[in-house]
């Protein structure tokens, strides 16, 4: 699996751990994997290269089975719910942008009119002075 996937031994042990592969054992206690666990592998790579944390690729595999190989439902219904988080968290880097965008366009650095930072200047009703550093030391 390591040589077909380039991903390092203990990368998959780690991800054996986590759940997110499975291996069998010969009787010389070598792990061998199922060809379906390519797929798996696969995804995690992908994955990992666009910055999605391994516990929502866990999540995102939860239903699909482990010790079979997956149906096409199977794995139809986890990308359907891996869709809406990464919808979700595309929608959330948009809206960021949207705000860097204007924030560093504006020029203005106002703690008090900034949207970005303190939208409606919601630490202003904590009272004066910095309040993103903490409470000041006796």
């Amino acid at each position: 699996m390591s040589r077909r996937t380039g991903v390092a031994a203990s990368a998959l042990r780690f991800y054996e751990e986590m759940g997110l592969i499975a291996s069998v054992r010969t009787s010389g206690n070598q792990r061998r994997y199922p060809r379906h666990m390519l797929r798996r592998v696969s995804l995690v790579i992908v994955a990992k290269r666009v910055g999605i944390p391994l516990a929502d690729v866990q999540e995102a595999f939860a239903s699909v089975p482990l010790d079979t190989t997956p149906t096409h439902e199977d794995w139809q219904r986890a990308s359907r719910q891996w869709k809406k988080e990464l919808e979700a968290r595309r929608q959330a880097i948009e809206r960021l942008e949207h705000e860097l965008v204007g924030c560093i366009g504006c020029g203005c650095l106002s703690m008090k009119a900034c949207r970005l930072l303190n939208p409606d200047d919601a630490l202003g009703q904590e009272g004066a002075g910095p309040r993103r550093l903490g409470p000041l030391a006796d």
